[in-house]
């Protein structure tokens, strides 16, 4: 009777343990999802990082680049759109052409690099 008993109940307790488990997996999978969610949400990233008012000198007559949140960019009077790729690298794109930059952005100081060595130095303004 004893060893009865124990078999009855290791198929209960090996029953009940994977129901509990699919019950559980669910709810797991979903704070999971909603942490990697907010953790996405809260990184902001270069796209929220570059977004703001950017001069290349300290000059106020030098041309002002505007970076919004919404993918568009204004280069003085010249309006375009900016998106980001792999490894810190955005593309900006203007009537007059498509341009592609190594960012690096520190704070208030971003650096856009092109492909032949050149490069931008910015400072963000504040108002």
């Amino acid at each position: 009777m004893r060893i009865l008993a124990i078999a009855v109940a290791q198929w209960r307790i090996s029953a009940v343990m994977p129901l509990s488990f699919v019950r559980h997996t669910r709810r797991l999978m979903i704070t999971g999802l909603t942490v990697l969610l907010c953790a996405m949400i809260g990184c902001g990233g270069p796209s929220h990082d570059i977004v703001g008012k950017w001069r290349t000198s300290d000059d106020p007559n030098t041309i002002v680049w505007e970076f919004s949140q919404n993918g568009s960019v204004a280069i003085g009077s010249i309006r375009g759109r900016y998106s980001f790729g792999d490894r810190n690298r955005v593309k900006i794109e203007t009537p007059f052409g498509t341009a592609f930059y190594q960012m690096e952005l520190l704070g208030d100081h971003m650096i856009l690099k092109d492909p032949n060595g050149s490069k931008l130095e910015f400072t963000r303004i504040r108002h």
